[in-house]
């Protein structure tokens, strides 16, 4: 679950965190009301579960309330990476000397929560190389954690003391909250010398939810917007409850053109970093297994392959168990011909060797369908489809 930024900060706030004055708005007139409360200059944001505002144009400036009340009437009129904007932040705009990154995450390589920090906060952090890492334990955090995360950023004094502070704040926060990603992008150092948290990404772990019904309640529209569905996610949801036998996961659509049928946990993730290295768009996620059902492969394919953009379909998870690949290439292929296609044109490629491998490659085979068996690494396959 995303707790959008205005929730987030209220809760930062509470917990002693630096965030500048900012009101809500669910109008344009609201907006004008609150940059007068404010005071100019102003910035007005899209409340939104999704980063990259400032680059969809889910940001604005303003330098006088009537500029704030047209800019919030544009917001409020479209879409964010596919998200209407129902809601506007309008807060004060900093007065920036400096900007910083800090966050806080889980690393799988290391196996515990990290703190992450750069010296070049704002959009595009994603590029940036040199990001500071520092694991640490969730259960025993020290003042120790903040002091050796800032001390690559080139401050000294009194400025390095209070962001080795913030920065065990976060940690801290995203510790107790059981939060999966705690993004404060920029943290910016203002020209008085004051330290701020002006952006926030805050994910929650799903599966601790229970442990943090105070956080939730606290956070209703965040919620509200968890709650709804898109028609294609909700079409999915319908398909894996209809069957008990296997599972289909969060079927996630993506704006790419490469349909997916993937699974294995860390294999499903392999796949998705080998397609992007490659230069390949994904149209969506969908990790299956359990062992699913003819029906419910079938129903996810025509699913998958009714996006318009969608003219491939790959069908990848690592060696298998408890997943029959004779039911996996049946269904894959009964949905691809009921959609009037043809599998060897649609299947670019399908790799799942395990249980009933035999079987499904001759089925494959009577199609024409390209697969691959256990000695081709999913990295390969994907350059072979490239």
């Amino acid at each position: 679950m995303i707790i959008v930024e205005y929730e987030a900060k209220a809760w930062l706030r509470a917990r002693g965190l630096p965030v500048p004055d900012g009101r809500i708005a669910d109008s344009a007139q609201d907006a004008r009301a609150a940059a007068e409360a404010i005071g100019a200059p102003i910035v007005i944001k899209a409340q939104v579960p999704t980063g990259g505002r400032m680059k969809a144009g889910g940001i604005r400036f303003a330098d006088t309330p009537e500029q704030a009340e047209a800019a919030a009437r544009d917001l409020l009129a479209m879409e964010v990476r596919g998200y209407p904007v129902e809601r506007v932040l309008v807060e004060r705009r900093l007065q920036i000397a400096r900007e910083f990154f800090v966050g806080a995450t889980y690393d799988s390589a290391s196996r515990s929560a990290v703190v992450l920090t750069s010296g070049d906060g704002g959009i595009e952090i994603e590029s940036v190389r040199g990001v500071g890492r520092v694991p640490f334990a969730t259960n025993a955090l020290s003042d120790y954690i903040g002091r050796e995360a800032a001390s690559g950023l080139g401050l000294q004094g009194k400025a390095f003391a209070q962001l080795s502070g913030l920065i065990r704040q976060v940690a801290e926060a995203f510790s107790q909250s059981d939060a999966l990603l705690l993004e404060c992008n920029p943290v910016v150092l203002d020209e008085s010398g004051r330290w701020w948290v002006a952006d926030v990404h805050f994910e929650l772990d799903d599966d601790a939810a229970y442990r943090q019904k105070a956080l939730i309640e606290a956070a209703p529209f965040s919620a509200s917007l968890a709650s709804r569905r898109s028609a294609f996610e909700q079409r999915a949801l319908e398909i894996d409850q209809a069957d008990h036998r296997g599972v289909a996961g969060r079927l996630i659509p993506f704006e790419g053109n490469i349909g997916l049928l993937i699974g294995g946990g860390g294999a499903s993730l392999t796949t998705m970093d080998a397609l992007l290295d490659a230069g390949l768009k994904p149209a969506n996620y969908c990790e299956i297994g359990g062992n699913p059902s003819v029906w419910k492969i079938c129903e996810l394919t025509r699913l998958i392959l009714s996006q318009p953009q969608v003219d491939r379909l790959v069908v990848i998870m690592n060696v298998v168990s408890n997943t029959r690949v004779d039911l996996v290439a049946r269904g894959v292929i009964k949905g691809i011909l009921e959609l009037g296609r043809e599998p060897k044109s649609v299947i670019a490629a399908f790799r799942i060797p395990g249980s009933w491998e035999d079987e499904g490659y001759r089925l494959l085979d009577h199609y024409g369908v390209r697969y691959f068996g256990r000695e081709t690494s999913i990295e390969q396959v994907i350059e072979k489809i490239v």
